[in-house]
């Protein structure tokens, strides 16, 4: 049995249930698609480490035509541009993220029931209680496993979203 199989085994119902209707998942950037941690050189520059795993864990949920998009607080240009070379639409610099996300599951025509939001930290917290799928990262902020219903084996930013992307790819199959 691989990994996935054993995962997906082990679901609670209703949890399979949710991962098999998404049609909209929304993802927090820093501490999801990273490690969490920052690198500045000399000259104030940052960099972050993410996952090659999950680019093409995204094209799989293009292809399932599940909607997908990264809602982050950070002003900066990392998120904009990893979010642009995955191919995944990107809001950044928002202060909240719960009206962000509303907005998008009504102009899409989506139920916040058939929503996903993947987070780590509390400033998610407002989307994790809102939408039918909460997932979180197992290296997240102590505060935020109480809203989750799924927590991923993968650490942020070493292929987590790549992991609910095939759990969906498979459920939906």
């Amino acid at each position: 049995m691989d990994k996935y199989s054993k995962i997906i085994k082990e679901l609670h119902k209703e949890t399979k249930y949710l991962f098999k209707n998404v049609r909209l998942i929304a993802f927090d950037f820093d501490g999801v698609f990273t490690d969490n941690f920052v690198y500045t050189d000399e000259n104030g520059r940052e960099t972050v480490k993410s996952s090659r795993l999950d680019g093409i864990g995204l094209n799989k949920l293009k292809n399932l035509n599940v909607n997908s998009i990264v809602l982050s607080s950070e002003i900066n240009n990392v998120v904009l541009e990893r979010s642009k070379k995955l191919g995944i639409e990107c809001k950044n610099g928002l202060k909240n993220k719960s009206k962000e996300l509303i907005q998008i599951a009504r102009s899409l025509d989506v139920d916040l029931t058939q929503t996903s939001f993947m987070g780590n930290d509390i400033n998610d917290i407002g989307c994790l209680k809102m939408v039918g799928l909460p997932i979180v990262v197992p290296d997240s902020h102590n505060d935020v496993f109480e809203y989750s219903k799924y927590v991923t084996t993968a650490k942020g930013g070493h292929g987590a979203v790549r992991e609910v992307c095939d759990i969906i790819e498979r459920l939906k199959q």
